[in-house]
């Protein structure tokens, strides 16, 4: 018997309650006598400062901010404080961030110097969070945000005390968002653990399990997914669900409700219906999501496959798709599929023959069912978590909508 056990419900779910009911308090939209109203560059002063290149960049120092966070370390700091900064440059243009006391922000982020004491960061970063910042971008090759776009954006903002009880509300909200996905990450990792528990490392195979190929426990073999142009997607629910891959991360899909929808014949239907015990996995991306996967299970409605995936099912006399996915997701599989891959500007691929051809250990089915219905239980845990963070998720929201509008 494996000594791995789902741990009692309490060490993953802290009584929130009081937080909760914080965050339900709210404090009425801003708005009313004592409110201002400024253009963001009355209150700061925007500013791109000087890009500290790759090859300065260290691993240990000041941290340095690029577009999407920390990027390194540099021997210098050029903000002595916490700033508010803008992602300026790149797919992720307009992202707000505010750095930490003595950082570097780069030349890709908008730091926005010299705030004026009658708004605080914070605030401010809610704020424009709320209004977002999608009408001050420029460019369409290389999306761009310049300080002149900056000057049509205007700011409301109550009194300081009002700010911070804003602030408080707010704070609380992304703590418990933050605490979720904690929860969420720990139960992900239990899985982990119990796979190393019952068939430890693939590429060692201490257990001398036997191998194969993934063709020869297949009983349909990969086959790519459906394209179909955006005009064919709709926007209401009409047409029916397409998986693509944004819908799922580590092994499974995230949610049903979400996908988008898009218009199929009858013909494409039949071809691309995704069946409960597939796989999917993605064919062509940008490296480092190369072979994503995912275990199709708890379909609610007819639903297809985008092209950039390929979808497949195993022999389940021989093997647990669960087993399988957990192992498609290892380190050893990604090895496997990057010796495999057709390298080009910005992207790679595999085909069909290529995933037939993916070697994995086949140790005795009932040791894969075990491990299967050890998985089935921590989704529990995991789903109440995830309609947990759904609600506060749209809890925030209606909160970001109240204050602000």
């Amino acid at each position: 018997m494996c000594r791995w056990s789902i741990p009692p419900r309490r060490r993953f779910w802290p009584n929130l309650h009081e937080l909760e009911m914080e965050i339900t308090k709210g404090t009425g939209r801003v708005g009313g006598d004592g409110v201002m109203e400024k253009g963001l560059c009355e209150l700061c002063n925007p500013k791109q400062w000087k890009t500290v290149s790759t090859a300065e960049l260290t691993s240990t120092g000041y941290p340095v901010y690029g577009a999407n966070g920390v990027i390194g370390y540099y021997s210098n700091y050029n903000h002595d404080k916490e700033t508010l900064l803008i992602t300026c440059r790149g797919a992720t243009c307009g992202t707000l961030n505010i750095c930490k006391p003595f950082s570097y922000i780069n030349g890709n982020a908008m730091a926005l110097d010299d705030l004026s004491d009658e708004i605080d960061i914070k605030y401010l970063y809610y704020f424009l969070l709320s209004r977002g910042l999608s009408d001050t971008i420029t460019g369409s090759a290389q999306p761009q945000i310049v300080r002149q776009s900056l000057k049509n954006v205007r700011v409301i903002y109550p009194n300081l005390d009002a700010q911070k009880r804003i602030i408080y509300v707010l704070g609380k909200a992304d703590e418990l968002l933050s605490i979720r996905k904690q929860q969420i990450a720990k139960l992900d990792e239990l899985v982990k653990a119990q796979f190393v528990e019952m068939f430890g490392d693939p590429v060692a195979n201490t257990k001398n399990f036997p191998s194969t190929t993934l063709e020869t426990v297949m009983t349909v073999f990969p086959q790519n997914g459906l394209y179909k142009p955006q005009t064919d997607y709709v926007q209401d629910d009409t047409g029916i669900p397409i998986l693509r891959i944004d819908a799922f991360y580590n092994g499974k899909v995230t949610n049903w409700n979400t996908l988008k929808r898009l218009i199929c014949s009858e013909a494409e239907i039949d071809r691309y219906l995704l069946k409960e015990n597939d796989i999917v996995i993605n064919r062509v991306n940008s490296i480092e999501y190369l072979g994503k996967c995912a275990h199709i299970v708890g379909l609610k409605e007819k639903t297809v496959f985008e092209s950039n995936m390929m979808r497949f099912h195993m022999d389940e006399k021989k093997v647990n798709a669960v087993y399988v996915t957990e192992v498609l997701c290892t380190e050893d599989i990604y090895r496997q599929i990057l010796r495999r891959a057709k390298k080009s500007v910005n992207q790679a691929s595999i085909n069909q023959e290529d995933v037939k051809s993916l070697k994995i250990l086949v140790p005795p089915l009932s040791l894969q069912n075990q491990f299967a219905a050890f998985v089935e239980r921590v989704d529990q845990q995991k789903q109440t978590v995830q309609q947990s963070l759904e609600k506060l998720e749209l809890m925030k929201k209606a909160l970001m909508q109240e204050y602000f509008g």
